[in-house]
């Protein structure tokens, strides 16, 4: 495995996408899930935010404690399913900025075409968590991370909740800097570009649109 893609193994993120791929979960235990799929995810995607030392003041007494320095995060979805995951992101760092790429994939050439793009003004000076249930092909991962190269992040991350090797592999292979977070790998992608097993459309079963 590249050094640069972690694999969740928590039971709790295994429990909950088990639930996430049956055909009968409705969309809204669908959307619940994939926001707290990605709480738990944001939880070890930040283990190695940088600390530095603050000093406050208990009901007892002064004391030294540790906060995240800067506190300049950034959460990019990748429209139109990457806003499932905002929510669980944001619980666990509500002082973070939102921005939005949008992406479509042509049915055609399989590949993403872009239409949106708002990011926070002043992305230079934060660390950037892209956020897309899926990844597949991984065209749209790729395109929105260069989008957002364009604006000189601090870092970029990139989480999902299930990747095929193909996607893992093209998005490893165009941005080698960028770390990978996976709630779980796939066998491979079908003549369609969806992921097998996968869960379906993503995208439509968190807004119930199919």
């Amino acid at each position: 495995m590249n050094d640069n893609v972690t694999i969740f193994d928590h039971p709790l993120i295994q429990h909950k996408l088990s639930i996430l791929r049956d055909k009968r979960t409705s969309s809204k235990d669908f959307r619940d899930l994939v926001s707290e799929i990605a709480m738990l995810m944001c939880y070890e995607a930040t283990r190695d935010l940088p600390l530095q030392n603050v000093e406050i003041e208990t009901p007892i007494c002064k004391t030294t404690v540790k906060q995240l320095a800067g506190k300049k995060l950034a959460v990019v979805p990748i429209l139109r399913a990457g806003l499932g995951m905002v929510d669980g992101m944001l619980r666990m760092v509500p002082s973070a900025r939102v921005g939005h790429i949008g992406l479509y994939r042509d049915e055609k050439t399989m590949q993403p075409v872009e239409y949106f793009c708002k990011l926070p003004k002043d992305i230079e000076k934060r660390d950037v968590f892209v956020v897309d249930p899926m990844l597949a092909t991984g065209g749209s991962g790729i395109d929105a991370i260069s989008q957002i190269k364009q604006r000189h992040p601090k870092s970029i991350r990139f989480l999902c909740l299930i990747a095929a090797p193909e996607g893992i592999e093209a998005l490893s292979k165009a941005h080698p800097d960028v770390h990978i977070y996976c709630a779980a790998q796939d066998e491979k992608l079908n003549d369609k570009c969806y992921i097998v097993p996968g869960l379906g459309d993503a995208g439509d079963r968190i807004f119930g649109t199919k």
